[in-house]
């Protein structure tokens, strides 16, 4: 069957033959319809990501996507196992990592947006505890998954929604998606921490979303220290979810001890219960099927995968399509 293989680890994955999927027992053969083409997966592919390496070589590349199971019911998938993966002809799965999914929303949309939605709607729902009427700082906000949280934010009940972002281009589109107000972060360190001690005065950031890191979240956390100003009153939640600017940041201990901020991780050490994962993929099959969720998605074909696989998305999903 064609696949995309990866054959080591940071190299570009090819548009190959791999040996055919057969299910054992308990498992299902699924009929891979489509499935995007995300950060972790190139970030595996890399051996960047704290998961690489505990999947045999070569293999296929892709942890999720959308298909069709042997009973004819289309679903959303997860976890292929090794070596077979998502961007393939065919694959196979543990029926608990597959989940129906509506009939008014299209394959390709439904495999580009259950992976950055959900992780979103997590951050903000449950590591933020994200309350009606507080104020949303998204930094990283012109990425895929940042332009799902300003219109996720806004859906559970934030009252402004600050959206920054270093895509130009990008960045000036997102008031269509909710932001209220939006910071350019491809400015200097000093810049970047006037334009955020700016937003600070105007009023509290209780939620912070940070998909960047590096040197964007230390001009942040300058600007939170500043002396010209208050103290918030409420609780101030930096939650860390991505690194696009930088793996690490210097934090001075005193931003800790002058503020109210709390530092917190989205990620899979910070997981929420089973059950509320099943009651959020509903809700935010809900919300697409509604039109009420935007994502910007381009399908490329399988063949083309060594083409896309280095391609700037400029805030879209790459969807391959076998």
């Amino acid at each position: 069957m064609n696949a995309a293989v990866l054959y080591g680890l940071g190299e570009t994955p090819q548009a190959t033959q791999f040996p055919e999927p057969v299910p054992a027992d308990g498992e299902l053969l699924i009929q891979v319809k489509a499935a995007a083409l995300k950060p972790v997966d190139k970030q595996l592919a890399s051996g960047s990501h704290y998961g690489a390496g505990s999947r045999p070589l070569p293999g296929i590349c892709g942890i999720d996507g959308v298909g069709i199971g042997e009973d004819g019911v289309r679903v959303f998938f997860l976890m292929p196992r090794a070596p077979f993966g998502a961007m393939a002809e065919r694959t196979v799965v543990s029926p608990k990592f597959c989940f129906p999914i509506p009939g008014e929303v299209d394959d390709a949309t439904a495999a580009a947006i259950f992976n950055p939605g959900l992780s979103a709607w997590a951050s903000l729902a449950w590591r933020a505890q994200l309350a009606a009427g507080e104020t949303v700082l998204i930094l990283g906000a012109t990425g895929v998954t940042g332009k799902l949280a300003i219109q996720i934010a806004k859906i559970l009940g934030a009252k402004r929604v600050i959206a920054a972002g270093r895509n130009e281009q990008v960045l000036d589109t997102l008031p269509s998606l909710g932001a209220d107000a939006t910071i350019r972060l491809d400015d200097s360190r000093e810049a970047m921490t006037e334009k955020f001690a700016g937003v600070c005065g105007e009023g509290a950031i209780d939620v912070v979303l940070d998909y960047v890191w590096g040197a964007p979240t230390e001009a942040l956390l300058a600007a939170v220290t500043r002396k010209d100003l208050k103290a918030a009153a409420g609780r101030n939640r930096l939650v860390q979810v991505g690194e696009s600017a930088g793996a690490t940041i210097s934090l001075a201990a005193a931003t800790l001890r002058s503020s109210r901020l709390e530092i917190l991780g989205a990620g899979t050490g910070s997981a929420a219960p089973l059950e509320k994962w099943a009651a959020a993929r509903r809700e935010l099959m809900s919300l697409v099927a509604a039109g009420k969720l935007r994502i910007d998605i381009e399908r490329v074909p399988l063949a083309e995968i060594e083409k896309v696989w280095h391609r700037e998305a400029n805030g879209r999903r790459f969807v391959i399509v076998p």
